[in-house]
């Protein structure tokens, strides 16, 4: 088998070159989809610098990386729908036989050898995955904002998220209705710890921008400091009681929050949890 990852390209396409030199080595073919009219989801405009592709053809020593340019806007559907027909377009745009691995551009793996390693192993799965749909289940690590001398992220429980797949059948975005195998690893998503310019734009392009009010939520983010940020809690913009609370870690810049997880000891999750997790969905999706 080989090892296939979809990385969806937008707005935030420089934050590919974080990214991609952590899944590129164990990767075998790396597809970035790109909306051909350069919209978003919702429709908005947005450019790339012509240096991008030639930053692309020059990282990509190994021929492993190949751009895939569709209409991924439809006018007639939300933002949300069109996350969804854009990571399904993008899926079938591998073929049958394979692994579906999905990732966004601000996503930074950890550990990407190890996940490979488990998903070789697991290739039973691909024998007859529309009898025996499966999804892989991993964590995501949060970044809310940088400030001085590091980042600030959202601390535990890390939130899981729907990372590969055996079977096309994505319901919204990513997630499918299968049953789902967690996996302890992790990825670094530089999902808010941008520029004030970039999380405003990030925000109104959404695939969530219209189920909460963006100016007041991106007033209490600009608000977030290394003073205040103990006093935030449960602060998620859609279900508040989904990020907890803030905590601190050292970095100038991601490939050091990378290395920082890649040696700490926070990234741990118990084994009895995805012990009951997995044992939870065997008997969810039991047949008889």
């Amino acid at each position: 088998m080989q090892i296939n990852v979809g990385i969806l390209m937008s707005y935030d396409y420089e934050c590919l070159k974080q990214s991609l030199p952590l899944i590129y080595e164990n990767s075998d073919r790396i597809v970035l989809a790109l909306d051909e009219n350069y919209n978003t989801w919702s429709g908005n405009k947005f450019e790339v610098d012509a240096d991008f592709f030639d930053w692309i053809k020059t990282f990509d020593e190994k021929g492993k990386i190949e751009i895939y340019r569709d209409n991924f806007y439809d006018p007639q559907l939300t933002s949300i729908q069109n996350d969804t027909r854009e990571r399904t377009m993008l899926s079938q745009h591998f073929g049958p036989g394979n692994w579906y691995i999905q990732l966004d551009s601000d996503e930074l793996f950890v550990n990407f050898k190890g996940f490979t390693e488990v998903l070789k192993a697991n290739s039973k799965y691909l024998k007859n995955p529309e009898d025996n749909k499966i999804q892989i289940w991993l964590f995501i690590i949060n970044l809310y904002k940088k400030i001085d001398g590091g980042y600030l992220y959202v601390e535990k429980p890390f939130e899981p998220f729907s990372c590969a797949t055996n079977f096309i059948n994505y319901k919204i975005c990513r997630v499918t209705f299968s049953r789902k195998k967690y996996l302890p690893f992790f990825i670094v998503h530089n999902t808010w710890a941008r520029s004030e310019e970039e999380i405003f734009f990030k925000l109104n392009n959404w695939g969530h921008n219209k189920d909460f009010d963006v100016a007041t939520y991106f007033d209490y983010w600009k608000n977030v400091s290394k003073n205040n940020f103990e006093e935030y809690r449960n602060f998620h913009p859609l279900d508040g009681k989904k990020w907890k609370e803030l905590a601190f870690c050292p970095g100038e810049n991601l490939n050091d929050v990378v290395a920082y997880f890649e040696k700490s000891n926070k990234l741990k999750i118990a084994p009895i949890y995805l012990f009951g997790k997995n044992i939870a969905q065997k008997i969810k999706h039991f047949k008889l």
